[in-house]
């Protein structure tokens, strides 16, 4: 019975290891196989579901319009469009500080933005308070950057 049961136990064991070899290496992926996440991250553009804006010349005047108004009803209790840092930073300038694509998803995935991109969260390290998620749709928040934009002089 002995003999029986140690021939089930190296049969198990045999039959265990038989998975062939693991051919993954612990050594970093190539930057061609770096995950989208981080491929946006790497090229400035935050994470969210905003991967490339087109931005036109003039500006489009209907947007700034709208981006103004969402700004004057979300935004503007805790941002002026000055340097001035209230309870957030001042937005002067950041069309030229920022991709447009980071400040859409700054906008739009506010939370995971904090989380993970790190010039997000140097931000939230310098105003010590987390942006609230205000649920800005993808186009409003294209209207708020618009709005943006003509702040910084674009014309």
């Amino acid at each position: 019975m002995k003999t029986l049961y140690c021939f089930l136990l190296l049969l198990l064991i045999s039959l265990s290891s038989c998975g062939g070899e693991n051919t993954e290496s612990a050594s970093p992926a190539p930057e061609a196989a770096k995950s989208p996440e981080s491929q946006m991250l790497a090229e400035g553009k935050g994470i969210g579901e905003i991967k490339a804006v087109e931005l036109k010349t003039p500006l489009e005047t209907e947007r700034v319009t709208r981006g103004k108004a969402i700004y004057e009803m979300k935004c503007l209790a805790c941002h002026k469009l000055t340097e001035q840092k209230i309870v957030g930073p001042g937005w002067k300038d950041v069309t030229k500080r920022r991709k447009p694509e980071w400040i859409m998803n700054m906008v739009t995935n506010v939370d995971v933005m904090l989380d993970k991109d790190e010039e997000a969260q140097k931000l939230l390290q310098l105003c010590l308070t987390r942006m609230p998620n205000q649920n800005v749709s993808v186009g409003d928040a294209r209207d708020v950057l618009e709005f943006m934009r003509s702040n910084d002089g674009e014309k």
